[in-house]
């Protein structure tokens, strides 16, 4: 998949809410940020520690500060400690839930019981194929698939035949689709590698180890920002000589992507996830609009390689990319 059709899906997504955002009564809402009183919970599926999703959490708390929301944000990668702070929400009446679906199954009873007490829902990051289903008003994020294959097409561009697909989350199946979209489109082998991502020390022992028992391995694929740089680690620490690639962004990935220790992210902006999560809740709330038009906003997926990195360390470093 060409960088122009990538392109090509960010403005469509733009497109697609600023027209959805503009639709309505045709009337000015009569609700502001001054005198609104509401309360949205924000319910994700991370693990402690993981700057991904400190992202998530500062996009949806900035956009309660714009609104004049109230915004209770809270995590578990457990599915059922995590059905458990949706069903509190519910209990709590708040004004709407977003949350994101590692494990659809295991949420759906407490989403559609928040839907059918009448709090509407909209999933972010995870679970694109399932929101419409569970009756979600829309899902912001990126297609799996779509940003999986346009990284095995760029691997395969890139020459490599042996590739690591890290995968740090067991029974996520965001993680687990983008790597096997990813593997369908690479030109060569892909092996998917488990790992436990609570744990970047064995995440970095467990690549290495596995680098120094297959020369053969060219490539080195991580599914979070965090973890690309345990794998720079491992790679040195083996006398590998293999390339690193990864999903997500931080800082310290910014700068090894400018200094060539990673060659590119994909950036599924997690910051615009959170801050249209809470959007969309606000907009339903305050005027009845449905942004998306019954379709995911996508979030993503866009290439930080070294002639960009640049310009999105500036971000990187306030902590919203």
């Amino acid at each position: 998949m060409t960088k122009k059709l990538l392109a090509g899906i960010g403005l469509a997504a733009s497109a697609a809410l600023l027209l959805s955002a503009c639709s309505g009564t045709g009337q000015e809402p009569e609700s502001t940020s001054d005198s609104v009183d509401l309360t949205y919970a924000v319910i994700t599926h991370s693990g402690p520690g993981d700057a991904f999703w400190d992202r998530v959490k500062s996009g949806a708390e900035k956009a309660g500060a714009d609104y004049g929301a109230d915004i209770t944000y809270n995590a578990d990668p457990d599915p059922a400690k995590q059905s458990q702070l949706i069903d509190n929400a519910v209990a709590q009446s708040v004004d709407g839930i977003v949350v994101s679906m590692a494990n659809p199954d295991g949420l759906k009873s407490s989403i559609e019981k928040a839907v059918a007490a009448g709090i509407p829902v909209v999933t972010i990051n995870s679970g694109i194929e399932r929101s419409a289903e569970f009756g979600a008003l829309t899902h912001i994020g990126q297609s799996e698939t779509v940003a999986g294959e346009a990284v095995g097409d760029r691997l395969t561009e890139e020459g490599l035949s042996n590739v690591l697909c890290v995968i740090q989350e067991a029974g996520n199946v965001g993680l687990e689709e983008r790597c096997s979209a990813a593997a369908g489109a690479f030109g060569g082998t892909m092996e998917n590698l488990q790992v436990d991502g609570t744990n970047d020390a064995e995440v970095k022992a467990t690549i290495k180890s596995k680098l120094q028992a297959d020369p053969s391995i060219d490539g080195v694929l991580t599914l979070g920002g965090q973890y690309a740089i345990d794998a720079v680690g491992a790679v040195s620490e083996s006398g590998s000589d293999a390339t690193v690639a990864t999903f997500d962004l931080s800082e310290d990935v910014v700068k090894d992507v400018e200094e060539g220790s990673i060659l590119f992210a994909v950036d599924q902006q997690p910051y615009v996830q959170g801050f249209l999560g809470v959007t969309a809740l606000y907009l339903d709330s305050i005027n009845g609009n449905q942004i998306g038009g019954g379709q995911p906003v996508y979030s993503g997926p866009a290439f930080v390689t070294k002639e960009n990195a640049a310009e999105v360390a500036e971000f990187a470093a306030k902590g919203t990319r």
